[in-house]
C-alpha cells in the first residue's frame, strides 16, 4: 500500500478508536491525506467540492423519501397487522410463533426499509408473546435479531440506493428487484433453523385459526401488503423510476397511517418530519464525505493495489470470493452499513468484476455481507436494539444467535456462488440485461 493509503488507514482507525464520529472521521482522513500531495487552499477546495459532487444526483431523492415512508409505517399500526397476517397462516406449524416473527420481520423489513425499525416494531410484541407461550426470551431476541436483517435486501432497500450511488451506475429498479430472491432464502433458511429449534425444545403448537378470522386478518393487512404492489409494480412496468416510486410511497403510507388505520394524528405529523430529517441529514453527510474518500482512494491507486494483492494471492475465483465475505463479515462486525457500502464498493467492485461477477450480484452479496455484521458484536446496531427491546443480554443472546448466523453464512454462501439467485428476476422483467 502506498504511503497516502496507509496514512488515510491510520488517521481513520485512530480517530475510530477515539470515537470521532464516523462521517468526521471519514471526513478529516481524507483531509489529512490529502495534504501529503497537495496545499492546504487546494486541499480543502477539493474536498468541498468531491463532497457536492457526491450529493449532486438525482437518484439520492429516493433515500429521503423512503426514509419518510418507512418512519410512517413503523408508527402507523403496520407491524401488528402484518404479525396478525403472518399467524394465521403459519402460526399453527412447528415453531409457529417464531415462523411468524421470520415472517413479519421480512414483510415489515421490506415495507419499511429499515431493520433498526423492525426490531423495533415487530420485537416490542413478538419478543413478549412467544415468552407468554413458553419461547426463551434470549431465542426469541435472536430470532427477533436475526430475521430483522432480511429488510436490508428486501426492497425497498435505502442501503441498496446507496450501494447504487457508490457503484456509479447500477440501476436502482434492478438491485431493488434483484434483492427479493436473497432475502426470501435468508428469511426461509432461518425459518427452516426456527422450526428445528422449536421442535428440540418442545415448544407448544398453536392451534389453527377459524376461517372466519383468516379473512377478517387478511383483509386488515391487505392495505399494507398493497404497497409492495404498488411501488414495485410501478417500477418493474415501468411506470415511475424507484425516485418516483419514494414520493408515491410516502403519499399512500400516510394515507394508511392517518386515513385508513389512524394511528398517526396530524399533532403527531412534525415529530414524524423530524425524526426523517435527523436520519436523511445522517446519511447524505456520510455519502458526502465517503465520496471524497472514495476520490482519493482511487487517486491513491488504493483499489488497484488490492485487485493486485488479492489476485496474487489465488487466481482461484471460489477462494477469492471466499476471501473477499470473510473480509466484509469481519467490517460488518465494525463498522455500520452505510459506510461500509460507501468506502469498500469502490475498493472491491473492481476485483469482483475482475472474477467475472456483475456489479448487480456483487451489491446484493455485500448488502447480505453487512446485514449479518448488524446483528453481530461488537458494533451490530439491530443487536443491541432487539437486546434492549427484549430485555436481555448480549452475552445470552449470542449462543441462541449462532446457528442463525450459520443460515444466513448459508444462504449468503448460496448467493455468492450462484448469480442467478440475485439477477434472474431482473433479468426476466427487462430491467437488467
Amino acid at each position: 500500500m502506498e504511503f497516502g493509503g496507509l496514512v488515510l488507514l491510520v488517521v481513520f482507525l485512530v480517530l475510530l478508536v477515539l470515537r470521532v464520529p464516523i462521517s468526521f472521521s471519514i471526513g478529516f482522513a481524507t483531509l489529512v491525506t490529502m495534504l501529503l500531495s497537495m496545499d492546504a487552499m487546494p486541499a480543502v477546495t477539493t474536498l468541498a467540492q468531491r463532497m457536492a459532487n457526491g450529493l449532486n444526483s438525482f437518484a439520492l431523492l429516493a433515500i429521503p423519501f423512503f426514509v419518510l415512508s418507512g418512519v410512517i409505517m413503523g408508527q402507523g399500526g403496520i407491524a401488528r397487522r402484518l404479525i396478525d397476517f403472518a399467524m394465521a397462516y403459519i402460526g399453527m406449524l412447528p415453531g409457529g410463533l417464531a415462523l411468524v416473527n421470520v415472517v413479519s420481520c421480512a414483510l415489515f423489513g421490506g415495507i419499511s426499509g429499515s431493520a433498526v425499525a423492525t426490531t423495533s416494531a415487530i420485537g416490542s410484541f413478538m419478543i413478549p408473546e412467544m415468552e407468554r407461550k413458553g419461547y426463551d426470551r434470549n431465542f426469541s431476541t435472536a430470532v427477533t435479531t436475526a430475521a430483522a436483517t432480511t429488510g436490508m435486501v428486501i426492497p425497498p432497500s435505502n442501503i441498496l440506493i446507496v450501494f447504487a450511488i457508490a457503484s456509479g451506475g447500477v440501476s436502482i429498479s434492478a438491485l431493488f428487484v434483484a434483492g427479493y430472491l436473497p432475502g426470501l432464502l435468508v428469511a426461509f433458511s432461518l425459518m427452516l433453523v426456527c422450526a428445528t429449534f422449536a421442535k428440540v425444545r418442545g415448544y407448544p403448537v398453536m392451534a389453527a385459526l377459524p376461517f372466519k378470522e383468516v379473512i377478517r386478518r387478511t383483509g386488515a393487512a391487505m392495505p399494507a401488503l398493497f404497497m409492495v404492489v404498488l411501488v414495485m409494480g410501478g417500477i418493474i412496468s415501468g411506470l415511475f423510476t424507484a425516485t418516483e416510486a419514494g414520493a408515491i410511497a410516502v403519499v399512500y403510507s400516510l394515507a394508511l397511517a392517518m386515513g385508513v388505520y389512524r394511528q398517526i394524528r396530524w399533532s403527531e405529523l412534525s415529530a414524524v418530519l423530524l425524526k426523517t430529517a435527523e436520519v436523511t441529514a445522517i446519511v447524505m453527510m456520510l455519502i458526502a464525505v465517503s465520496s471524497a474518500m472514495s476520490w482519493i482512494l482511487a487517486y491513491e491507486n488504493i483499489p488497484q493495489l488490492i485487485t493486485q494483492a488479492l489476485l496474487g494471492i489465488s487466481d482461484n475465483p471460489i477462494i477469492l470470493l471466499l476471501i473477499i465475505n470473510l473480509m466484509l463479515l469481519f467490517i460488518g462486525a465494525f463498522m455500520d452499513t452505510t459506510p461500509a457500502v460507501l468506502i469498500f464498493t469502490p475498493i472491491l467492485l473492481p476485483v469482483a468484476e475482475s472474477l467475472g461477477m456483475s456489479p448487480l450480484h456483487f451489491g446484493i452479496m455485500l448488502v447480505m455481507n453487512l446485514s449479518i455484521g448488524l446483528c453481530s458484536p461488537p458494533v451490530g446496531s439491530v443487536l443491541f436494539v432487539g437486546c434492549s427491546v427484549g430485555k436481555a443480554s448480549i452475552a445470552r443472546v449470542i449462543p441462541p444467535l449462532l446457528p442463525l448466523y450459520m443460515a444466513m453464512f448459508v444462504a449468503l454462501m448460496i448467493v455468492t456462488y450462484v448469480p442467478a439467485v440475485s439477477e434472474w428476476l431482473p433479468t426476466i422483467t427487462g430491467l437488467y440485461q
